[in-house]
């Protein structure tokens, strides 16, 4: 007296067990594989490997300004990396700067990004024109302060690069 959907519907429940069935199988294969060819470690022990820890050359960890040993840096202050960042992480402040031919010219003030809010999704570095910000490794970012988060890019009295413009 089940009729025809009663029977459709106990036919459906026995695929589902038997497809879950198969699948949990499948897994327990790929397991039972890992245990017993030790040779294919593929587990990091963090944090016991600090040392030698090696990321992936794609990893996103946080923007990083690098500066050269005159403290020189490529940013023009073009603010390509802040109209790219879909969520206001980062803010170019800039100034303006006196040439010895007497002419004002745009410089950078500070650079100040928001790392709590980032989501390092690599727009800004793509963005950027001049190669002047990059994706650094660094994964540990937990703090007990969240102002710790917020960090001015550009080091105290450095200045742009010499053919940058």
């Amino acid at each position: 007296p089940l009729g025809v959907w009663g029977n459709m519907f106990i036919v459906n429940y026995i695929k589902d067990v038997f497809g879950a069935l198969k699948s949990l199988a499948v897994g327990l294969k790929r397991t039972g594989y890992y245990f017993t060819h030790h040779k294919e470690i593929i587990t990091e022990q963090y944090p016991d490997n600090r040392a030698t820890l090696v990321m992936a050359d794609r990893f996103k960890g946080e923007v990083v300004m690098p500066h050269n040993e005159n403290n020189e840096h490529k940013c023009t202050g073009c603010t390509a990396c802040e109209l790219a960042c879909p969520n206001a992480t980062i803010k170019v402040i800039t100034k303006f700067d006196i040439t010895p031919e007497g002419k004002k010219k745009k410089a950078i003030d500070k650079l100040v990004y928001h790392l709590e809010l980032c989501t390092m999704c690599n727009l800004c570095v793509v963005a950027c024109p001049s190669d002047a910000i990059v994706m650094a490794q660094t994964f540990e970012h937990s703090v007990y302060d969240r102002s710790e988060l917020t960090k001015v890019l550009n080091n105290p009295d450095s200045k742009i690069m010499e053919g940058i413009e």
